[in-house]
């Protein structure tokens, strides 16, 4: 889910900034940006993550300062310096023309100015430190946008048990007034088929249609899905591809319904269902 986080903490060696952004993904992957000086810290880094992340693209990205006091004093090369010298002189008794080096190029000379070692181990361990606490506010931000996502998917819930409901109470009315027209229907043909065909043709054609309006059991597989989605919601852990699972069992059902109806409105209702659905499907992607 969509999320970010900063977080700054500081010891004597100086501060150390976290900022972690989440968007969402079907699997975990972190992209993660250290300074050289902290790159032996990654594997730490992944296995923290692994811990307590299960889904999402994570952009992670470290920056540090190190306190004043603490930075390394800058040291001038004399060998250097002087070998420079000596060169130029070198060159302008051949070309007799021409300027002298300035402070400014002779500072800027590769190797004239250096620093010496610097300990960065307590800022190493403050960077882990500040990760965790990152996490731990990026996770708070996953859980709020969790929570409207849970609320949107119990209210879709809610709307397709409403519909389930709604053609339980409507299919007999309907398979009676079907079951009239179709009788109509092959009385017809059988003023046709007399000499041919006989009482027991008409039954058949009704044992036929009967079957083939029977959705009993696509609405009972619609109200388990129903309620074991509501039973998945109230885990306390990552959930995201078992919704994603049911969330392909509840359309398969709906599709079925679908293909069954003879009469526009279980039609119509079919597809107020597959809307439903794919509403909360493409949220479901969002959830870890």
């Amino acid at each position: 889910m969509t999320a970010f986080a900063r977080v700054q903490q500081s010891n004597e060696a100086g501060s150390i900034t976290w900022e972690l952004r989440s968007v969402n993904h079907r699997y975990l992957e972190p992209g993660i940006k250290l300074p050289d000086e902290f790159r032996q810290l990654e594997p730490e880094i992944r296995k923290l993550l692994g811990q307590q992340l299960t889904r999402g693209k994570i952009d992670l990205s470290l920056r540090y300062k190190l306190d004043q006091q603490l930075t390394s004093k800058i040291s001038l090369n004399e060998n250097i310096v002087r070998s420079l010298r000596e060169v130029e002189q070198q060159v302008l008794n051949i070309v007799h023309e021409g300027s002298k080096l300035s402070v400014s190029d002779i500072l800027s000379w590769p190797g004239v100015i250096s620093e010496g070692e610097r300990d960065l181990s307590a800022l190493q361990q403050l960077s882990m430190t500040c990760l965790e606490a990152a996490l731990e506010q990026l996770q708070q931000g996953r859980e709020a946008e969790g929570s409207a996502l849970e609320e949107m998917i119990r209210s879709r819930c809610q709307q397709v048990s409403e519909i389930v409901a709604e053609v339980r109470k409507q299919r007999p009315a309907l398979i009676v007034a079907l079951r009239d027209k179709w009788v109509a229907a092959l009385d017809e043909k059988m003023q046709q088929w007399r000499d041919s065909a006989n009482e027991s043709r008409l039954e058949q054609e009704l044992v036929l249609l009967a079957q083939k309006l029977d959705v009993e059991e696509e609405l009972d597989r619609l109200d388990t899905h129903i309620a074991e989605v509501l039973k998945v919601l109230d885990r306390d852990e990552a959930v995201g591809r078992r919704l994603d699972f049911l969330m392909q069992e509840l359309n398969r059902e709906a599709n079925t319904l679908g293909s069954k109806s003879q009469d526009g409105v279980t039609t119509q209702q079919a597809v107020d269902l597959k809307v439903l659905i794919e509403q909360m499907r493409e949220q479901v992607q969002n959830i870890e």
